[in-house]
């Protein structure tokens, strides 16, 4: 939106014709209400009548930035000379949309309903809708109706008397309790407002439904409404603010921020956000529909943390992303004596209420915390770079990790994160695999003696046991038991979906990398996953896709150009692929494939060139690597003479060579088959 509204809190009327560019209207002709599914034909609606001088109000684009929508949407109804409703399957499972419905129908605004598909009309709708005009564009689409539409909306606009200006809630003079306390009121008179609309329906709705069924009948039979695409138990609790005056509450608020996260999450049934994920938002201005859709949830909860002297006062509210209601908001004055204390309880408070307002069922506490407060805040800082798998951001999480257990010896979870360092740091190469893998183990063994019970440190141990060791049923059982005790945990997740890829159990795979996606889909990790499932699958174009969003949400992230340039090479896209190597920094890295994509342009001297640096400069560690680029372009002694070395030298890459297209030329060798036995693996 352009411009801000003036400090009257009156909106502008524009000097000319309305426009998309200046969409803040002094009088409304059209109010128009959507499903966010039907947001393209809302927008062309928008756009059709606004060509024809109408002036039109829609969210989000009329909406001031940062303001409250329900106050806007409600205002804005009021004011409208009619209310244009896009009626579809979407919308009648809308409560946003049925809300608007109910508020232009109890103001006596005209309704001008326009079908684009054949879905049955709930008892509701077809009482509130029982007058209205419809039109149906469900056979020709906008364009074929939209004179019709333009004439209906034109003879309810010049019937109307002039509505006035759109009222702006004021910025001015407020403070936290009184903002707290209208948005309270507010959302308990949305709750009585919705109950009252329902027992009205109860009670008198079957006298309008032969008015309804006359506009029903006309239509082709009704379809079976889809389900919705988020589910209503759904959440991300984003990062609280720091309020204090002297912004030094920060570790404060991010602990709240995670312990709520870490309580909600044992909550059965109710999918939430993970802590990568939702804080991914922290410092940014996206607007809470936005970070709903990127997260993939219903409802956000935010809040923010206050200190004045020893008194703390924390104020958290639930919000429903797709129309910005509070459903449910609180304020927690406590005294700072003990601040994981006060942290514990008010964390409690608040998951108790959303488990009431979402849900219900019982909680569990997260094992391995600290109450040391460096600790924390080193474990916090640690945990944000990690994802990022670059060199430098897992020394430095390994740095500040190292630090906090010092600070905590018995802090689980830090043992559990320091000993992710180690492993990752062996994936990428860093460090070798006895280095990596065998002190990520150790590490993890010490996490469980701190705390038994601890999901991520049972994953890590099957990871070790899947990677190093190659004990299948051994990582079988500590993948299980970690899944156990963290079904929703996403490194859980992860951990085991690697296994079941390893085992060629591409189905299994795909289903937990994608549920760890779902709870955490702004971390590159989850996208890796994902796009490696896929390519052993054989669905190259996908995993492409997938490894394209790590790259992007992680620039420098270890082995990402790798993996990307392995499924353009699986494509036959060999020029593309040979680009994003050629632009991969780390020699090991560019030189893994780099003979294979030279080999698969034609240009085969440099390939032969490029395949013996990799031997000269890495043979010891990448045997695997040499094996595949002699399998890739038909050399069968030497690529099985190179996997015989793999395994003599425990190269942790032979856990991918299930699925591996670069061996594909080596499918019906009786000793390639024969190599595959060896390892237990399927052929």
């Amino acid at each position: 939106m352009s411009g801000n509204a003036p400090e009257s809190g009156e909106l502008p009327t524009p000097a000319g014709p309305p426009s998309a560019g200046n969409p803040r209207y002094a009088s409304i002709d059209a109010f128009v209400s959507y499903a966010s599914h039907d947001a393209p034909v809302a927008n062309s609606i928008v756009e059709t009548l606004e060509k024809q001088g109408l002036r039109c109000w829609i969210a989000p684009r009329n909406v001031p930035p940062g303001s409250h929508y329900a106050d806007h949407i409600m205002s804005a109804i009021s004011r409208a000379k009619v209310l244009v409703l896009v009626l579809s399957d979407s919308a009648l499972g809308s409560k946003h949309v049925g809300k608007e419905v109910e508020r232009a129908s109890s103001k006596g605004r005209p309704i001008i309903a326009l079908r684009t598909d054949a879905a049955p009309l709930t008892p509701a709708f077809e009482y509130f809708l029982g007058e209205s005009q419809w039109i149906d564009a469900a056979a020709g689409g906008l364009a074929a109706v939209s004179a019709t539409l333009v004439e209906a909306v034109r003879s309810h606009a010049d019937a109307a008397p002039a509505t006035g200006t759109i009222a702006a809630p004021s910025a001015a003079g407020r403070s936290d309790a009184p903002q707290l306390g209208r948005r309270v009121i507010s959302a308990a008179a949305a709750v009585v407002a919705v109950l009252l609309g329902f027992l009205v329906v109860d009670n008198i709705w079957l006298s309008k439904r032969a008015v309804g069924e006359r506009h029903v009948a006309a239509s082709t039979p009704a379809a079976a409404p889809a389900a919705p695409a988020i589910s209503e138990k759904s959440i991300a609790v984003l990062p609280f603010t720091d309020m204090s005056e002297k912004k030094d509450q920060e570790f404060f608020a991010d602990g709240m921020t995670e312990e709520i996260i870490n309580l909600l999450a044992s909550v059965p049934d109710l999918h939430v956000s993970a802590r990568t994920s939702s804080f991914s938002f922290k410092g940014k201005s996206s607007t809470i529909p936005e970070i709903a859709h990127a997260l993939g949830v219903a409802h956000v909860l935010e809040g923010s943390v206050r200190k004045s002297g020893s008194q703390l006062r924390v104020t958290a509210q639930l919000v429903r992303a797709d129309n910005g209601y509070h459903l449910w908001s609180q304020t927690y004055d406590r005294d700072l004596r003990d601040v994981f204390k006060v942290q514990d309880d008010i964390a409690n408070a608040v998951v108790q209420a959303l488990r009431i307002t979402l849900m219900g069922g019982p909680l569990a506490r997260q094992q391995g915390g600290t109450q040391n407060l460096a600790a924390y805040m080193l474990y916090l800082r640690a945990r944000s770079v990690m994802t990022q798998n670059s060199k430098a951001t897992l020394a430095a999480g390994r740095e500040d990790l190292e630090q906090a257990i010092k600070l905590d010896p018995n802090f689980g979870l830090a043992w559990v994160w320091l000993a992710s360092t180690y492993t990752i740091e062996a994936d990428a190469g860093y460090l070798t695999p006895q280095q990596g893998y065998e002190r990520g183990r150790k590490l993890a063994q010490r996490a469980l003696q701190l705390s038994p019970e601890l999901a991520e440190a049972c994953g890590l141990l099957s990871y070790v046991e899947r990677t190093l060791d190659w004990d299948w049923p051994a990582s079988e059982r500590d993948a299980r038991r970690a899944l156990a005790l963290g079904p929703r945990d996403p490194e859980v997740l992860a951990w085991g979906g690697l296994l079941s890829m390893t085992l060629g159990h591409w189905d299994e795979a795909d289903r937990r990398f994608r549920l760890a996606l779902e709870v955490d889909p702004l971390n590159p990790y989850r996208h890796a996953n994902v796009g490696m499932g896929l390519y052993g699958a054989g669905r190259f174009a996908e995993a492409e896709s997938s490894f394209r969003k790590t790259l992007e949400l992680a620039p420098d992230f270890a082995w990402g150009r790798l993996v990307l340039a392995k499924a353009l090479l699986a494509q036959g896209k060999a020029e593309a692929a040979l680009a994003v190597l050629q632009r991969e920094r780390d020699d090991e890295e560019r030189l893994e494939l780099l003979p294979s994509a030279l080999h698969a342009v034609g240009r085969k001297a440099e390939a032969d060139a490029a395949l013996q640096e990799l031997i000269a400069r890495f043979g010891g560690s990448s045997a695997y690597w040499v094996a595949a680029n002699y399998a890739q372009r038909g050399d069968y002694d030497r690529a099985l003479h190179w996997l015989d070395r793999a395994y003599e030298t425990r190269d942790t890459s032979l856990v991918e060579i299930v699925g591996e297209t670069l061996f594909k030329n080596l499918a019906d060798e009786p000793r390639f088959k024969a190599f595959l036995r060896k390892m237990n693996l399927p052929e």
